[in-house]
Formats: structure tokens, sequence, C-alpha cells
């Protein structure tokens, strides 16, 4: 039997979700932008970046409650006193500026990641990316979900894989089809998306993975899976235009401990979990890919100018402390 769910909250004009969050303490200037900002945003995109600035809900001892599911703060509709509607939608476009500088990096990430499998593994045979030998033969064995469904990583990445190729229209796979000749690594690589680049060097053999690592300047190839794992997630956060300023991870990123560069940092749980400690891990790559690079400049800067609202700190950035990005730690 269909549990039965509660009823819809009811719609609203734009017009009557600028009122509903002034009567609870958002201050609006100027009602008519605030509408248009509704309207061309939405208002649960928006709720996202106001949600900190709402008032914790407390109990008769003044203490704040809890949630028992998500063992998160429970929060009031009213807002913090000085909660300003401008502010709000100015740290949605200060997240939408960090938005486009991770995919700046990412997608450097991503090209080379992609060219470096390619050449390491191809070397060994145009056709490697079809191949099993070249795979963690504990990837590729059968086995069954606590549901009862085989599974198979490796015929999984494969089928998902063709699927892609099938899909492109990139001009290098439209001529070997044309020609009818066989897409050697360094082709299909065009193909992939970080996800699948990103499995890929997952479930390779350890001594494939190794080389890889190495052109990008670690030798333990499980930092630098748990790394591509965690980027990619950034990824998709940032190509749906969701948020990603204040977001923390379940998987905290490994550094590299006898690396200066992360000694020097000396990154925190909450730095690990949250942007900041990827931000970390993008720059190390960035550099070891091209040592000119500006973005980390780029970065500082945007990061410098969060606009001041109620309850959003650097903190949730994963920052060590309330006076901005460490520019000294960084050498800039």
């Amino acid at each position: 039997m269909l549990q039965q769910l509660a009823p819809p909250k009811p719609f609203r004009s734009y017009s009557n979700l600028s009122a509903l969050l002034a009567s609870r303490g958002m201050q609006i200037t100027d009602a008519t932008r605030a509408e248009r900002k509704l309207s061309q945003v939405g208002y649960y995109r928006l709720s996202g970046f106001w949600y900190p600035c709402r008032e914790f809900l407390r109990d008769a001892d003044n203490n704040v409650v809890m949630c028992k599911v998500s063992k998160k703060p429970l929060r009031r509709n009213e807002f913090t006193p000085g909660t300003q509607f401008d502010s709000a939608f100015d740290l949605y476009l200060f997240d939408k500026k960090l938005r486009q500088l991770m995919l700046d990096a990412i997608e450097r990430i991503e090209v080379h990641v992609r060219s470096v499998i390619a050449h390491e593994v191809g070397y060994h045979d145009p056709m490697a990316y079809q191949d099993v030998r070249f795979i963690n033969p504990s990837q590729t064995k059968t086995f069954n979900t606590r549901q009862g469904r085989p599974r198979n990583i490796w015929t999984e990445w494969l089928k998902r894989q063709n699927e892609q190729i099938e899909r492109t229209r990139e001009d290098s796979i439209e001529w070997h089809r044309q020609h009818r000749k066989a897409m050697p690594f360094w082709v299909v690589i065009e193909a992939w998306d970080f996800g699948t680049a990103s499995k890929y060097f997952e479930i390779l053999k350890d001594t494939h993975r190794n080389r890889i690592s190495r052109r990008l300047g670690l030798t333990n190839p499980k930092i630098l899976k748990e790394w591509l794992q965690e980027i990619n997630t950034l990824r998709n956060r940032c190509a749906h235009h969701s948020r990603i300023w204040n977001q923390v991870s379940t998987n905290p990123l490994p550094i590299v401990p006898d690396d200066p560069y992360f000694q020097k940092l000396a990154l925190d749980s909450n730095a690990t979990t949250r942007l900041y400690g990827l931000i970390v891990v993008l720059w190390y790559l960035v550099k070891a890919i091209g040592r000119n690079s500006q973005w980390i400049y780029q970065v500082a800067n945007v990061i410098d100018s969060k606009p001041v609202v109620p309850g959003c700190l650097f903190a949730a950035l994963g920052l060590p402390d309330e006076t901005g990005f460490p520019r000294k730690l960084f050498g800039i």
C-alpha cells in the first residue's frame, strides 16, 4: 500500500513570495526588483542562500533544537535582523562566480587526465580501453548487491563508455566511423566525461595507475583516485548550477602528508570536507599541469568579495578564519 502523502505547499505568485519574505523579517528595499529576481532564478534556488540567515529554533532553556534525522540545527521561518534580499542575491552571484572558476580549473584537469590516461595505457595497446587485461581483476568479477542484483563494475563501465562513443558527434570520432577505422585510445577519450575517466582510473591495474599518478606529482594512486571522485562531484554540481559555497562532503579529501605544500596549509577537517579543501587540491593539480597559471589569484579575489550576509561565514567555505582567503599561505 502506498503511503499517503501530505498535500503540497500552495502556489504563490512572485509578489506573494516577496511579501512572504518581508513578513518573515527580510528587508526588501525594492519589491519590483525582488519579484523580478524571484522570477529569473526561482524561490527555492535562492532559498539555499538565505537559509543560513533564518533564526535557530530553541527550546525552553534557549538551547538550539537539533533535527533527529540530519543531526543539524532546526531553523525558524523568521530571519535574523539585518537580513537583506539584495545581500542574499549577491551571495547567489558570488556562488556563480565561484562555480565558473571551479569549472575553469576542472576543465584543464579533466582534459589533461584523459590525455595522460590515453598516452600511458594506449602505449601498450591503442585498443586498451576495450581490453579487460588492463583492469584490476577485483573489478572484473560479478557480485550480488544486498538486493540480490548481479553487478560487474568493468562491464558497467564498458557499457557506459560505448554509449558515450555512440552518442558523440566529435569530428575525430565521426571521421573514424565514416572511414570504418578502429578508434585508438587517444580518439575515444574525446567522448569521455569526467566520471568515465575517473572511474577508468579507479579500476585500472596499479602499474598503470602509478604511472598516471606520477605524471601529476603523486606517488600514491589512491589519493588521486579519491581526489578525482570529489572533483567529479564538484564538477557535476557546477555543471548543473547547484550551490557550492557551503556544501559539505561526507568523504574528507586525503592530503599528501610529506608534501611541503600541504604541511604549510595544515588543512583541518572543516577544510577537507568543504570547498576550500577542493580549491587546495585543484591548485595542486593545476600547478602540476601549468606552472604559470594565475587561477589561484582569481579565486582569492572572488572569495574576498563575499558579501556580508548574517550567518554566512567564511567557515562555510572551509577557510581557517574569518579574514578571507589566506593569501600568504599560498605565496600570493
